[in-house]
C-alpha cells in the first residue's frame, strides 16, 4: 500500500478523534515534512512495507538540518510514531516500526533575568514635587516591593505574606514563610531595607489596621495580581525579557549571585529550593553567558 493515501486516512481518524485544531495542523505539518524527507529515500509516494525502523530514525537528524528546535522535533517524531501505531492497530503493517523511536529530551526554557543596568532602571524611585500622597505611597511600596524581591530572591506569595515585625534591620535578616509553611530566614541588603523605610515612612498616607507590610491603597494586604501587575508594568519598556513578573526578578537575584561566585548551596538555600537541582538551572544560564563571551573574545573561537 502507498503511503500517502494512509496518511490522508490517519489525519481523518485525527480529525474524528481530536477536537483540537491545533493539534491536527501539528499532526498535518509533522507527516507532510516527514514525506518530504521520505523523497530524498524512496520515490515520492513510497510503499509503506518499505518503512522500517532504521529509515524512521535519521528523520531526526533530518529535522535537526533543517534548523527544527528540540521541542519541535519532539512534535514531529510523536506524530510519526503516533501514525506508524495507528497503521499497526489496523492491521496495515505487521508490526509498529515506530515503537522503539525514542523521543529528543524536552528542551529546558532557561528563565528570563535582567542586567544590571536594567535592575538600575527598575529601581529608580519615581516621584517629584508635584506628586500626591497616594502617588508617592503608591511609586514607595512598588519600588520597596521590587527591591525585596531581588535583595532577598523570595517568591512574590512570600513577599506579600511578610510583616512589619519580620524585618530584623539590625541583623539584615528577613523572616519568610515559604512552601509547606516552612519558615527560613534570608539576609535582605541595605538598599532594600533603605527602602523600604523610605516605603513605611509614607505607609500612613493610608488608613489601615493591617500588619502586613505591603498594603493597596484600601489599606488591605496587597493581592498576588496587583502585585504581579506592579512589576510588569514597571518592567515595560526597561527590558526586552521574554517574562516580565515578580518571578524574573528572583531569577535575576540566583544569576547575579552566581555570576558573582556565590556558591550554590547557598543561593538553593536561600530561594527556599527543596533540592539543589533545581537552582542548578540558574547555572545554565551562567554558562550560557560565558559561552557567549568566549565566542566572541577568543580568536579561535
Amino acid at each position: 500500500m502507498k503511503l500517502n493515501p494512509i496518511i490522508d486516512e490517519f489525519i481523518v481518524h485525527c480529525r474524528n478523534k481530536y477536537e483540537s485544531k491545533h493539534t491536527i495542523s501539528a499532526y498535518t505539518i509533522s507527516l507532510e515534512q516527514f514525506k518530504e524527507y521520505l523523497k530524498e529515500e524512496f520515490e515520492e509516494n513510497p510503499d509503506i512495507e518499505k518503512i522500517t525502523t532504521n529509515v524512521i530514525r535519521p528523520f531526526l537528524g533530518w529535522l535537526y538540518d533543517n534548523n527544527k528546535k528540540r521541542n519541535t522535533l519532539r512534535l514531529r517524531i510523536s506524530a510519526v510514531k503516533l501514525f506508524f501505531k495507528y497503521c499497526f492497530k489496523n492491521e496495515i503493517i505487521s508490526k509498529d516500526v515506530g515503537k522503539i523511536i525514542l523521543l529528543p529530551k524536552k528542551q529546558k526554557k532557561l528563565p528570563s533575568y535582567l542586567q544590571p543596568n536594567e535592575i538600575d532602571k527598575l529601581l529608580t524611585l519615581k516621584v517629584d514635587n508635584n506628586s500626591t500622597e497616594s502617588q508617592i505611597f503608591t511609586a514607595t511600596r512598588n519600588n520597596a516591593l521590587m527591591e525585596l524581591i531581588y535583595s532577598t530572591g523570595v517568591r512574590i506569595s512570600e513577599a506579600l505574606g511578610i510583616k512589619l515585625n519580620d524585618i530584623n534591620e539590625i541583623k539584615g535578616e528577613i523572616k519568610v514563610l515559604g512552601k509547606g509553611n516552612k519558615e527560613r530566614i534570608v539576609p535582605i541588603g541595605e538598599m532594600a531595607i533603605d527602602m523600604i523605610n523610605r516605603y513605611k515612612s509614607v505607609r500612613n498616607y493610608v488608613e489601615t489596621d493591617s500588619d502586613y507590610l505591603f498594603i493597596g491603597i484600601k489599606g488591605k494586604k496587597l493581592s498576588v495580581v496587583s502585585a504581579w501587575k506592579i512589576v510588569n508594568r514597571s518592567m515595560q519598556g526597561i527590558t526586552n525579557a521574554e517574562q516580565k513578573s515578580p518571578h524574573t526578578l528572583r531569577h535575576t537575584f540566583a544569576t547575579h549571585l552566581l555570576d558573582a561566585g556565590a556558591e550554590l548551596p547557598a543561593v538553593s538555600e536561600m530561594l527556599g529550593h527543596s533540592q539543589l537541582s533545581t537552582t542548578e538551572l540558574y547555572t545554565h544560564i551562567s554558562i550560557e553567558r560565558l559561552k557567549a563571551s568566549y565566542k566572541q573574545a577568543h580568536p579561535r573561537a
